[in-house]
């Protein structure tokens, strides 16, 4: 099972998939935790300007999701963290993993720029490539679940908790 977690940097996805992971693990050892942002370190796609442009992000988000494909042909669970700009990689996704269920962990602008420097810099037209400003960030369309990342509702391990009670039966 592929559980797929969406948000813009800062959002909380990172957080509540690491609390997720921790607890799947126990259910399914057979698990794996894949962060966008580790991956882009892992390849050296971290270096420059290039790698944040659109075509930069839409090949780490390639890299991401043939990675968790071949995971997946291996019946290996994955907790993949990942901006997910592009709409037709979750539809790819929704037709090509043996089971995915998608999070979006939404979280308002005016609660990211708290958050992250880089939504005030990119406000001010300090820096540019920035999802959520200058590149658009589309909601996912049929998300499986949305999570408040907003600090306002649930903690972390509370959003993990329910995702975990709504995917445990996918998971026998």
């Amino acid at each position: 099972m592929i559980t797929w977690l969406i948000g813009l940097s800062g959002s909380g996805k990172t957080t509540v998939g690491r609390c997720l992971f921790n607890s799947l693990k126990d259910l399914k050892p057979n698990s794996v935790f894949i962060d966008g942002d580790e991956i882009r370190e892992v390849f050296k796609h971290n270096r420059g300007s290039a790698p944040y442009t659109i075509e930069g992000r839409r090949q780490n988000a390639e890299r991401i999701q043939a990675l968790c494909k071949w995971l997946d042909n291996q019946g290996i669970n994955v907790v993949c963290c990942i901006l997910s700009i592009f709409e037709e990689s979750r539809e790819w996704n929704r037709e090509n993993y043996s089971d995915y269920f998608e999070v979006f962990v939404d979280t308002p602008m005016e609660v990211l720029k708290t958050r992250r420097e880089m939504y005030v810099r990119a406000e001010r037209g300090e820096t540019d490539n920035v999802v959520g400003m200058d590149i658009p960030f589309p909601p996912p369309k049929a998300p499986n679940l949305v999570i408040d990342g907003s600090g306002n509702g649930n903690n972390p391990q509370q959003s993990a908790s329910l995702i975990v009670s709504y995917i445990k039966e996918r998971l026998v």
